[in-house]
C-alpha cells in the first residue's frame, strides 16, 4: 500500500512551519480586519510607534518594504488620520513619520487583537509547551539575540 499523497512533503519541518505560519497570518489578518487594518499597515504603525519620529526612508528599511509600497501604506495611514508626515527636524529635505493619537489608540487595539489571535494559534499547547515551542522557534528562526 502506498503512502498518502504528499506524505513525505507533509512530514518536513519546513512544510509544517509554513502551514503554521500561514494559519497564524490568517488568524492575525482576520483579527486586524475587524479593526479595519491590513497586516502591513499594522507593521508600519508599530514601527512608527517604536521609532518615531522616523525618516520615511529609515522606516522602509526597518520593516523591509520597497519605498513605493511604503508610500502607499503611509498615504492610507495619513488619509485615515493614523499617522502624519512632517519635515524631519534633523534634515528638512526628508519626511519624518509619527503616529497621531488615533493611530496610537488603534495600534493598542490591534496589538491586543494580534495577541488574542496568536493565543488561538497556540491554544492546543500547554503553557510549558508554548514556552518551549517559542524558544525553539526563536533558535531556528535566527532571531536570537
Amino acid at each position: 500500500m502506498s503512502e498518502a499523497p504528499l506524505a513525505a512533503i507533509r512530514s518536513l519541518p519546513s512544510w509544517l512551519l509554513g502551514r503554521a505560519a500561514a494559519r497564524g497570518r490568517a488568524l492575525v489578518a482576520d483579527a486586524l480586519a475587524v479593526e479595519g487594518l491590513k497586516m502591513w499597515h499594522h507593521v508600519v504603525l508599530s514601527a512608527v510607534r517604536d521609532l518615531a519620529p522616523v525618516a520615511q526612508a529609515d522606516l522602509g528599511r526597518s520593516v523591509g518594504l520597497d519605498p513605493k509600497d511604503l508610500v502607499g501604506i503611509l498615504n492610507d495611514l495619513q488619509s485615515a488620520g493614523l499617522a502624519v508626515r512632517a519635515p524631519d527636524p534633523g534634515d528638512r529635505r526628508k519626511n519624518a513619520v509619527s503616529l497621531t493619537e488615533e493611530g496610537r489608540q488603534l495600534l493598542q487595539r490591534c496589538e491586543t487583537a494580534a495577541r488574542e489571535a496568536n493565543d488561538a494559534l497556540l491554544a492546543p499547547l500547554s503553557a510549558a509547551e508554548r514556552d518551549r515551542f517559542l524558544g525553539l522557534l526563536t533558535r531556528i528562526s535566527g532571531t536570537e539575540g
